[in-house]
């Protein structure tokens, strides 16, 4: 990928472990609209509901406590690239489980979840989004032992 062209028109190389920077920007606006929507579903899921699903419930609550350290950590890199990893990993082990279980297992699940059906509900956005923030993380990975920031 390359970056804004300078003065003297050469393009320049997008920074080494930023990642919110280029396209870094949309991982970082979609996990943000992630963050949002899955925090409130849950809210309402657990606060209206928990009863009703306790499981899913929590799974979702899960959910959303992960899309925002994915969402934190990334916009800031750095020193959060180590949470980023942690956080967009968890992402693609829960939506890969959770996903499995509820088709598999349903009757753990009466009501879904975020990652229910590998993210169904929500245009399986959450099944492509964690492989493409994986990528983005190695993408954009410090090289020759400096350090990100």
């Amino acid at each position: 990928m390359t970056g804004a062209k300078g003065a003297t028109g050469a393009t320049a190389p997008e920074p080494r472990g930023e990642t919110a920077t280029g396209p870094g920007r949309l991982v970082v606006a979609v996990y943000a609209v992630l963050a949002i929507a899955a925090t409130f579903r849950s809210g309402v899921q657990i606060l209206r509901d928990f009863d009703a699903a306790p499981l899913a419930y929590a799974l979702s609550g899960v959910a959303a406590v992960v899309y925002v350290l994915a969402t934190v950590a990334l916009a800031q890199g750095g020193r959060w690239r180590p949470v980023a990893w942690v956080a967009v990993g968890t992402e693609l082990v829960g939506v890969v489980v959770v996903g499995a279980l509820s088709l598999t297992r349903a009757d753990l699940f009466p009501d879904a979840t975020v990652w229910s059906g590998f993210g169904q509900g929500y245009g399986y956005v959450p099944a492509v989004l964690p492989l493409v923030g994986l990528w983005w993380l190695w993408r954009t990975r410090p090289r020759g032992g400096g350090s990100a920031r």
